[in-house]
Order: structure tokens, then C-alpha cells, then sequence
């Protein structure tokens, strides 16, 4: 079990890490500064403190969930599609500046978390509450992006 965590926080943090290569600059980048936000645009600093919460609790949700399930390739394909879309909104939004289609990416990633959280509830119960800080954040995150694709 602690091989499987240790795999997925690896494929995890990666997908920042890239990420963040693609986003440029970005928070601290003159386009976003200039940008209209949203009042409840939280600071700098819990940015990186969710996501390296989110990650963890996610990478311990997968080795779970792997572990239980027999359809092991579709949670993969799942897991991948997830990672794709993960790695694909920062460029998207921070670095090509295309709020526009980094919200339908933020906005698939979250029907996908949410698909993760609600058709899994039966195999992994009360351990899918792993996944939940997952979905919150990215339902706050949507609603940045959506805030700023609507007033800019």
C-alpha cells in the first residue's frame, strides 16, 4: 500500500511541478496582477498549502481505491485524464492567458473529481472523504476562474 501512495504522490507532485513550468510567472506575472478578481480570491500562500493537502489526500484516495477495485485500467484512464487536465489549466490560464479555456479545463477537471468522489462512495465509504478537499478546492477554483473569464 505504501509503494502505491508513494507512486501516486510522485504523479501527483509531477503534475504541479509541470504545471507550474508551464505557467511562466504566473501569479506574480503583470497580466494576472492586472487582472479583475474576484473578492474571494484567497492569498498567495493558501494556494500552496491546498494543493499540497489536496495532493497528498489524493495520492492516498488512489492507492485506496486502486487497491479495492478490479477495473484497475479504467481508474488508471480516469487517474491520467485527471492528471492531463490538471497539468493543462496552468498554461492555459497563466501562460497562453486564456482564462476562457482554462475554465473549461478547471470546469472538466471538476466533473471528473466529482465523478471520482460519487461512483467510488461504494468501494472506499468513508475514506472518499479523502477526495473532498479535492473538490472543494476545485469548486472555489472554478468559481476564480469563471470570476475572471466573466469580468475581464
Amino acid at each position: 500500500m505504501w509503494f502505491k501512495i508513494l507512486v501516486f504522490l510522485f504523479f501527483n507532485f509531477g503534475a504541479l511541478a509541470l504545471g507550474g513550468i508551464f505557467a511562466g510567472s504566473g501569479a506574480g506575472s503583470v497580466w494576472y496582477n492586472q487582472l479583475n478578481k474576484a473578492p474571494w480570491t484567497p492569498p498567495g500562500w493558501v494556494f500552496g498549502f491546498a494543493w499540497t493537502t489536496i495532493m497528498v489526500c489524493f495520492a492516498v484516495y488512489m492507492a485506496l481505491l486502486f487497491k479495492r477495485k478490479t477495473e484497475k485500467g479504467n481508474i488508471l484512464l480516469l487517474y491520467f485524464v485527471q492528471w492531463l487536465l490538471n497539468v493543462a489549466w496552468n498554461p492555459a490560464f497563466f501562460f497562453f492567458h486564456k482564462a476562457n479555456l482554462g475554465l473549461v479545463v478547471i470546469v472538466c477537471l471538476t466533473i471528473l473529481v466529482t465523478y471520482f468522489l460519487f461512483n467510488y462512495w461504494k468501494n472506499l465509504k468513508v475514506y472518499s472523504l479523502l477526495i473532498l478537499p479535492y473538490f472543494i478546492w476545485l469548486c472555489i477554483a472554478t468559481s476564480l476562474n469563471a470570476y475572471i473569464s466573466i469580468m475581464n
